[in-house]
């Protein structure tokens, strides 16, 4: 029986990539570069806003300081904007009630930056008690480094075996396996399955209720 359920957020428990392409595109053009469409983020996103920054900007102006000024003009409008067009996937929020009715643990860990990590959950998921709820810190690495997740299991005291991971990407398929707990892929998200079934996750969940079927 698992004991503890770490989710991803963007692409597993919220739908943001409205919000973060809007966002993007925004400091894009304040930049004087070209936008993207809205489906051109679901490859861009997944590992942190410096490597979304990256690979939305043109090629020859992939530089560390245009990294950075699309950080100052990004944050602070996604900051006030993050929660206009996000929301919860179908089942997420009935989910995570049920999980936590049945004394399961749960947590978040997320390649978004820690405070934009932390206001979603707590507007989203007001009523549900997050162990920990752990986004992208200065200075420390992201998915797929394993860190995020040891962080989780050291503060609750539960072992990789009784855990279960939850994510749409490849990113977090290898995070998993970085941790050598078990994968949930789910399908609902940012990523196609064929993506993630090269790193043979342990379940996979069609619908949201699926997960409550891989705890045993």
């Amino acid at each position: 029986m698992k004991k503890l359920v770490i989710f991803d957020l963007d692409g597993t428990l919220l739908n943001t990539i409205a919000d973060l392409a809007q966002s993007t595109n925004y400091a894009l053009q304040q930049l004087g570069f070209a936008t993207h469409k809205e489906k051109a983020y679901y490859q861009f996103v997944g590992s942190g806003i410096a490597k979304l920054f990256e690979r939305a900007l043109p090629e020859k102006h992939r530089t560390a300081e245009n990294v950075q000024k699309m950080k100052a003009l990004f944050v602070p409008y996604y900051d006030k904007h993050n929660a206009d067009l996000t929301a919860p996937y179908p089942g997420i929020s009935n989910l995570l009630a049920r999980l936590q009715e049945q004394k399961i643990v749960l947590a978040v860990a997320s390649n978004k930056y820690q405070s934009a990590t932390e206001k979603l959950v707590r507007h989203y998921f007001p009523e549900i008690k997050f162990a920990k709820v752990l986004g992208q810190r200065e200075g420390l690495p992201v998915k797929p480094d394993p860190l995020l997740v040891k962080e989780i299991l050291q503060h609750t005291q539960i072992s990789a075996e009784d855990t279960l991971y939850v994510g749409d990407s490849d990113v977090d398929m290898q995070t998993a396996i970085n941790s050598r707990v078990d994968a949930c892929a789910v399908t609902w998200g940012f990523h196609a399955l064929e993506e993630l079934q090269k790193y043979q996750p342990a379940f996979v969940a069609n619908q949201a209720a699926d997960i409550l079927d891989f705890l045993d």
